[in-house]
């Protein structure tokens, strides 16, 4: 079940597409310069798209339960970025400096929107929390895991100058601000093309993930990570998938959250995007750089729906009193 239920991800099927396309037909030289232009004005587009399609009464719904907010940010921007900045460390010793680097990228992420509120609603959480808590948190990631990625040592090959500042205020916070402003004038046109939405979604990942790759490939990523690299890389990241689904639902329950407020708070809370990673890539890092640094992210998203699947499916299975001995003390009083 969980393996067709993979299978039948459109999303995951694009971006193994672009993975594979970039390793066998990469974009170098000035061909790459034009792609990522391309990629920056697709990304423009994406985060207008978003601006339009949040409702601002989502937000105030979300901030309104703020305690249960407060909570998954601390863990999201707090616990899950120092666990990537200790895989990021340990990971020098074993992996290439970008990869290792790209453990604590990952680490300063926010939660993906999509998955997240599907395997709440398959597990039988809260739906409508979980919706409104990735819609927050994915806000919050364009304003906080760059400076975050900065301050817990994200340089060296990976540095991000003043330039690239001023392109995420341009390439992500500018188009969103306008899709607030013009939301309503704009509801119609999002109505009529909302199905059709999720594919530029989907396509402006998979062209970051393509442009991204394709640095990677150009830098001889196959000779620079051998079998045992690979392998390592591996447990690194199903370590990090281990630490971050005990660790949200753990939190959740010591914070005394409602079962199905928990379930919200696991798949929002451990889940990362790539929906905002892919494409902030592009812009934080050179193309060299970013194919390297994506690379836990790119696993990471993979085992993330592995998991979720037969996660969701057990959750929905028992859903009987827990009988924890924690009191069910609600997040919306």
């Amino acid at each position: 079940m969980a393996l067709r239920t993979i299978l039948a991800d459109p999303m995951l099927r694009m971006l193994a597409l672009a993975t594979a396309l970039a390793a066998i037909v990469p974009v170098t030289g000035g061909g790459r310069d034009v792609a990522q232009i391309f990629a920056n004005c697709a990304v423009f587009l994406l985060f207008l798209l978003n601006g339009l399609r949040i409702a601002r009464s989502e937000i105030v719904r979300g901030i309104a339960h703020w305690r249960y907010q407060a909570v998954l940010v601390v863990w999201v921007f707090g616990a899950m970025a120092l666990g990537g900045l200790a895989l990021s460390l340990v990971g020098e010793a074993y992996l290439p400096a970008l990869i290792a680097l790209g453990f604590l990228y990952l680490g300063v992420l926010p939660s993906t929107v999509q998955s997240a509120t599907s395997y709440t609603a398959l597990a039988g959480g809260a739906v409508a929390l979980a919706v409104v808590s990735a819609a927050l948190l994915n806000i919050l990631g364009v304003f906080v895991s760059v400076p975050l990625f900065l301050a817990l040592g994200g340089s060296g090959e990976g540095a991000v100058g003043s330039e690239v500042l001023v392109k995420i205020l341009g390439i992500l916070v500018l188009p969103f601000a306008l899709g607030q402003i013009f939301q309503k004038p704009a509801a119609p046109l999002i109505e009529s093309i909302k199905g059709k939405i999720a594919w530029v979604d989907r396509f402006v990942i998979a062209i970051a993930v393509y442009v991204a790759f394709s640095g990677a490939v150009e830098q001889g990523i196959w000779s620079r990570v051998d079998g045992a690299g690979w392998l390592i890389l591996l447990a690194f990241v199903a370590l990090f998938l281990v630490f971050a689904h005990s660790g949200a639902y753990l939190v959740a329950k010591l914070a005394g959250f409602e079962r199905e407020d928990r379930i919200a708070f696991l798949f929002s809370g451990a889940q990362k995007s790539a929906a905002v990673g892919a494409p902030l890539a592009t812009i934080l890092f050179p193309p060299e750089a970013a194919g390297f640094i994506v690379l836990p992210l790119l696993l990471y998203h993979l085992f993330q729906l592995v998991l979720a699947a037969p996660l969701a499916s057990r959750l929905s299975a028992s859903r009987l009193p827990d009988g924890d001995g924690c009191s069910a003390q609600t997040t919306r009083s």
